[in-house]
């Protein structure tokens, strides 16, 4: 009776094991399918943006025509060097070759980093339309660089302050609001004190106070997130809208705080291209890039961003840890509102020195896109940011040169480089566990 037993066990053991076998092998099949899939998808694609530019730059080109791309700057920081001119045609010939050859490459072998190669085919069409939008014309890429750096500043900032709070398990839909709080408070508080620090620091406070209701209303009472966020970006809509038009308007010395200079870094600022790109900003800008390489450190190698992905993934098993789930919640939910401030100040103290009623112009929003395109990773969110930055300054600049596409095309890139981006990455790119669940303690 024993040994019968025995043997039935050994035989359920082996059945499980066959099944299990079987579910794991149809398992890699499938991934194994979805991999062919998408290596030939991009591989179309590659060939797509080929066809591309020899539909939609080369016919409106003539081989006479030449491009010239600057790199250098108006107040001379920089060494010169010189200027590239090239035949239009014979560039856009070219890059169209190199896309293709990509494509076909992608379908026939496939690249090991295949979306780099995405990322550098996706370069070579905008290189591609630059050098059509700037034929017979000369185009500043310098300038264009840090354009784009400076418009990718507060998208950055708003990202930082999303991946502080969704980390943890918060969706802060109201980083928008949190931004325009730390606009209005940065111009009120910087002009009476006379001092953009004071402004900077108001800001701050402005962020982290409309923040600190977001905890309250998500954590302590647990409102719906979302709805919570909204109500955050109408009320500061409301207040600001108010304030603005009751004292601001009719008192100007209310709102023309001091702005921050630029501070070209020794040395640095005088690298050909790159230095006036990234060495020669004011002190927000550097100060950004410092915090991306801080959270990036904070979050993947201290206790505080050990316990605060902890909580956003299982805040249960954090809690059985002896973590204080409410307690990282809290503080996460409000530094984040304080980097939302910060975004808000950068746009009154170091670029238009007065605030304007709804001036963050969805500012919040794209940031959010770019927290969901950079992977809930800060380093990842500076790169997203910079694409929108780039989508930005490219509209601003072809207007100026009046490129002959329709200006609301034009006003549309940002928001249609968001869309696009969230189409092709949300799917790729997974949330924490707990994100947007409110936690109760048994």
């Amino acid at each position: 009776m024993a040994m019968r037993d025995e043997r039935r066990e050994n035989g359920e053991v082996r059945s499980e094991r066959i099944t299990a076998g079987g579910t794991e092998a149809r398992r890699l099949t499938a991934q194994s399918g979805i991999s062919d899939r998408r290596a030939r998808v991009l591989g179309i694609i590659f060939i797509v943006f080929a066809v591309a530019i020899l539909a939609f730059f080369l016919p409106g080109t003539s081989s006479s025509q030449r491009t010239t791309f600057a790199f250098d700057v108006t107040k001379g920081e920089a060494l010169s060097v010189g200027n590239w001119t090239f035949s239009t045609s014979v560039a856009l010939y070219s890059l169209a070759v190199l896309a293709a050859f990509a494509g076909a490459w992608q379908l026939t072998r496939g690249f090991k980093q295949v979306y780099v190669v995405l990322g550098i085919v996706a370069g070579l069409f905008v290189v591609a339309f630059l050098a059509w939008a700037a034929r017979d014309k000369s185009m500043n890429i310098t300038g264009m660089l840090q354009s784009t750096l400076l418009r990718s500043i507060p998208i950055t900032l708003a990202a930082l302050s999303g991946v502080m709070c969704e980390r943890s398990g918060v969706v802060n839909i109201g980083i928008e609001g949190m931004m325009l709080a730390g606009c209005f408070l940065a111009a009120l508080i910087g002009s009476i004190t006379n001092s953009m620090w004071m402004g900077l620091l108001g800001a701050m406070i402005g962020g982290g106070l409309m923040a600190a209701l977001l905890a309250v209303l998500a954590i302590r009472y647990k409102v719906d997130q979302i709805i919570a966020g909204t109500a955050i970006n109408i009320l500061a809509t409301g207040l600001t809208s108010y304030f603005s038009s009751r004292y601001l308007q009719s008192n100007s010395a209310l709102n023309s705080p001091p702005t921050f200079h630029s501070l070209p870094l020794p040395l640095l600022s005088k690298i050909p291209l790159l230095g006036p790109a990234l060495f020669n900003h004011t002190l927000p800008v550097y100060l950004t890039l410092v915090l991306v390489v801080v959270m990036q450190v904070m979050l993947y190698f201290t206790r505080w961003g050990l316990r605060t992905r902890a909580v956003g993934e299982h805040p249960r098993a954090a809690d059985t840890l002896g973590v204080d789930v409410f307690k990282i919640r809290y503080i996460n939910v409000i530094l984040g509102g304080m980097v939302a401030g910060l975004g808000g100040a950068y746009l009154v103290l170091s670029s238009v020195a007065r605030f304007d009623e709804l001036m963050t112009a969805g500012k919040g929003f794209i940031g959010l896109a770019a927290m969901i395109f950079g992977k809930w990773n800060p380093v990842g969110a500076l790169g997203a940011s910079l694409i929108f930055g780039f989508a930005d300054s490219l509209q601003t600049k072809l207007a100026i040169m009046s490129v002959p596409i329709p200006s609301q095309f034009l006003l549309m890139a940002p928001y249609l480089v968001t869309m696009v981006v969230l189409a092709g990455v949300v799917g790729q790119s997974r949330a924490p566990a707990a994100d947007g669940e409110p936690y109760e303690k048994e």
